[in-house]
């Protein structure tokens, strides 16, 4: 049994709903027509979704029907985790204490920098991006001045601009089919680096393009190229609140 938005579903139910709602936006007469492209079973939805757990997916509204103001309500309510908006479906993030800890500690290093340069502006975790194909929330991110409305602070609630920089911390429940359809958006959107931060094996994957992308470790130095420029850091840096209470006297 599955806990959805309180309801407690069985997998065979919760397939029906995600089979039905997808295909019947519109296209009532079409909707027991089948196509082997076409997501059907819950399978197949969560595999679309970058093989998620059942549970991070919101019922309501139904899978495939949710809108970008279903998105911003959902996380204004403020009554469970914080929602993406992929494919019309309400996708709650995975979060762990120790991302948590990790990004806050990137945004701390990379705030300071950036503001001390004024080179823009430094959003966390609830700073979410409307992007062309979908709504979705980095642990960090940085907006170059570049990119702001008039050079402005943006007022929407959530800015329909890409950032230059996006940093997505890993937490148990995400998955790699996750993070390559989230490095495919951000990159198509206009986001020209970002970081996948692994704080199990404190490494950083730098992903400079679709295709191109290398992995630092602990003893590295990173840098954010012309993204974020004369930005340097140890890696070290990122996890050095995990070591808490460990430290040599």
């Amino acid at each position: 049994m599955i806990l959805t938005d309180g309801i407690l579903l069985c997998p065979v139910e919760l397939s029906r709903l995600i089979r039905i709602n997808p295909l019947s936006c519109g296209h009532e007469r079409h909707k027991m027509n089948t196509n082997s492209g076409v997501a059907e079973t819950l399978t197949d939805y969560l595999t679309q979704l970058g093989g998620i757990s059942a549970d991070r997916v919101r019922m309501s509204p139904p899978p495939g029907t949710a809108t970008f103001a279903d998105c911003i309500a959902a996380n204004e309510s403020g009554s469970r985790g914080r929602c993406e908006l992929v494919d019309g479906t309400l996708v709650e993030k995975a979060v762990s204490f120790e991302a948590s800890i990790v990004a806050a500690t990137i945004l701390t290093i990379l705030k300071n920098f950036v503001s001390g340069c004024r080179l823009g502006l430094i959003s966390g975790a609830d700073g979410f991006f409307r992007l062309p194909t979908s709504t979705r929330g980095p642990d960090v991110a940085f907006l170059s001045r570049e990119r702001l409305p008039q050079g402005m602070f943006p007022r929407e609630v959530y800015p329909s601009i890409a950032p230059n920089l996006v940093v997505e911390v890993l937490s148990p429940g995400n998955t790699k089919a996750e993070m390559a359809r989230k490095r495919l958006e951000y990159f198509l959107s206009g986001v020209e680096l970002m970081w996948i931060v692994d704080c199990t094996n404190r490494t950083v994957a730098v992903c400079t393009s679709l295709t191109d992308m290398y992995v630092l470790g602990e003893d590295d130095v990173i840098d954010a190229g012309n993204v974020v420029p004369g930005f340097t850091s140890p890696v070290r840096d990122f996890f050095i609140d995990l070591d808490i209470g460990q430290e040599q006297p």
